[in-house]
């Protein structure tokens, strides 16, 4: 994913990944993202894409937005290059499963208190990969 657009920050070289708190607020956002695809049936058609167990998707998820929110390369350390299309080709992803991804994103970080202009930029980023993501033809 290209890098996030830091404008919002007034005067200040802090990264998103500091902005949100760090380790522990970059974890409660992905437990509540995948918390509201288990337990919500809006999101039933990207539950689907995953396997029975959510514990390596969450953590493959928080590994990977620490990273690429300007903290640690967790992800990398341990996969090397997210290569994010090619690892997600596997899954048909259309124009609903781009926007129920982004719509349960919306809703975790809303939930975990992002703040209203970093949850903005954030969205606007998280729908450039979104989008990226889609393979099949709408």
């Amino acid at each position: 994913m290209s890098e996030i657009d830091r404008t919002y920050v007034p005067g200040a070289a802090t990264t998103p990944y500091e902005l949100l708190g760090g380790e522990a607020a970059v974890r409660a956002l992905v437990e509540r993202f995948y918390d509201l695809i288990e337990q919500d049936p809006a999101y039933a058609g990207i539950r689907r894409l995953h396997g029975a167990d959510l514990a390596g998707a969450r953590n493959k998820l928080y590994w990977y937005l620490s990273g690429w929110l300007g903290g640690p390369d967790l992800y990398i350390e341990r996969f090397g290059h997210p290569r994010l299309r090619a690892r997600h080709l596997p899954f048909s992803i259309g124009v609903p499963e781009r926007d129920a991804w982004l719509a349960c994103m919306h809703r975790a970080m809303q939930d975990t208190g992002v703040p209203d202009g970093l949850r903005e930029a954030l969205a606007g980023a998280f729908f450039k990969t979104a989008d990226w993501m889609r393979n099949r033809p709408e």
